[in-house]
């Protein structure tokens, strides 16, 4: 077999095969023997027919057609093997020859026009230099970090007193449209402020007192009526406000090993610290991403990210968000998606150059931090993962983030204020993001939808065409 790539694009090429009668003629065999087994002939078992026999039923062209339409994909993978071509797409084939039905000679002919992943030329990205915002821990960080952890250990005492931000409320909700009940619920908890509820409940919670009702106009976020536009009566049964323990001493003892609050409090400022250098890794990590976007021209193909937008919306439009489909929301769709297209040629690429590996035991503690970005069993989404055959995905996701850990390492960094930052704590040994887990999980949605209700994953890709 014989076959040639023509560049059509930087993204699309043409792939021309020639398949010799020699190595058709074993796919013909195996068209006799289907046809055989779809066609009756009395004297003969179903199975049995002589080629001679289905030549004058049904044409020796129909047994020459199902012998192409069988072994047209194999011939294509050989052909995509043989040029080193990496598909992004389905391909579009067309036939230009086929032997002649009659002889035993002659070839097969076609072309197949595909979208492929472009070839880049790296730029040397030793030495990107970026600026991060200074970070520096205070005084008023400890405190806020002493009072969550306060927080934690805080008892809920009833008061006697109107709503306010941060309270805790027992409600009752009920949901009409047009005057009639649609949905109601009794007995809820609610924290004033955490917007996790419905629109404009913050609102009209606040300044309730226990027993005392409101009425709010909202978007109904769930249920049958999702989406639609409701007004809804909230009931404040009641109210309750965190109690805090007081930071002494014996704080310090119960909700920590520490046996003095000087000591925690000495550990939180470390804390506090560590988290600013995270929060500068972060800050770097992306806006060296960006200066290689910047420095690589990267084409995307069309096709390629209609595809993405056609599944982004379909899968929207199925959960009953389909009043999202704007104009202005697909142009930031788009956008996104042509983004992350060249994230992945880019840090592939570079993966490449520096010859990256995954090891094992990064591929766990890769699937254990997303499952638990999930609220799932690692156990449990791990199968999910491998039944839905996104390993090499994720596998290809690592891969991708200890490339950018690369390049990161190489960076100069330095603050507002013109203070190098040292990001060694921030990127492990061996080029691995320390921070890793800030990013969103690049897992397939569907694949766990229902098991993971809560999260909605980035797009994954898979060998046929590339998602993200």
């Amino acid at each position: 077999m014989k076959s040639a790539v023509e560049n059509l694009t930087p993204t699309r090429v043409k792939l021309n095969v020639e398949v010799p009668f020699e190595e058709l003629k074993p796919s013909i065999d195996e068209a006799y023997k289907t046809v055989a087994s779809q066609i009756q002939v009395p004297g003969f078992r179903k199975g049995k027919v002589p080629a001679k026999l289905i030549d004058q039923r049904v044409g020796r062209g129909y047994v020459l057609e199902t012998a192409i339409n069988e072994g047209l994909n194999g011939w294509y993978q050989e052909a995509v093997q043989e040029t080193g071509i990496r598909p992004l797409s389905r391909p579009e084939v067309e036939i230009t020859e086929v032997p002649d039905p009659t002889a035993t000679d002659g070839e097969l002919k076609f072309h197949a026009e595909v979208d492929i992943r472009p070839e880049i030329e790296l730029p040397d990205y030793s030495g990107i230099k970026v600026e991060v915002a200074a970070a520096e821990s205070s005084e008023a960080d400890v405190d806020k970090a002493l009072d969550e952890l306060r927080g934690r250990f805080g008892t809920l005492k009833s008061v006697d007193r109107p709503a306010a931000d941060g309270d805790f409320l027992t409600i009752d909700i009920t949901a009409s449209i047009d005057g009639a009940e649609v949905d109601s619920a009794s007995g809820l908890s609610y924290q004033v402020g955490a917007g996790t509820m419905l629109e404009g409940l913050d609102e009209a919670v606040t300044g309730l007192s226990a027993d005392e009702d409101a009425i709010f106009d909202t978007t109904l976020v769930g249920g049958d009526h999702a989406g639609e536009a409701a007004q809804v009566k909230v009931v404040v049964k009641s109210v309750k406000e965190r109690e805090l323990p007081e930071a002494d001493d014996d704080f310090a003892q119960l909700a920590s090993e520490f046996d003095t609050l000087a000591e925690l409090r000495e550990d939180l400022a470390k804390q506090a610290a560590e988290s600013k250098v995270v929060e500068q890794g972060v800050e770097a990590r992306d806006k060296v991403l960006d200066k290689l976007v910047e420095l690589v021209e990267v084409p995307v193909p069309a096709s390629v990210v209609e595809e993405q937008l056609e599944q982004h919306f379909k899968a929207e439009n199925s959960h009953g968000d389909g009043e999202h489909d704007t104009e202005e929301h697909r142009a930031e769709v788009k956008a996104n998606t042509e983004r992350a297209f060249q994230n992945e040629i880019i840090l592939d690429a570079i993966a490449d150059k520096e010859e990256v590996g995954v090891s094992q035991n990064e591929l766990i503690d890769y699937i254990v931090t997303t499952a638990s970005q999930y609220g799932m069993d690692p156990n449990q989404f791990a199968q999910i993962i491998d039944q839905s055959g996104q390993v090499p995905m994720m596998v290809s996701e690592v891969r991708r983030r200890k490339a950018l850990a690369v390049v990161l390492g190489q960076a100069e960094v330095t603050d507002s204020e013109g203070n190098k930052v040292d990001l060694s704590d921030f990127v492990r040994p061996g080029g691995e993001e320390a921070a890793a887990a800030e990013a969103a999980p690049a897992v397939d949605s569907d694949a766990v939808e229902g098991e993971a209700a809560t999260d909605e994953a980035a797009p994954s890709d898979d060998p046929a065409a590339v998602k993200f």
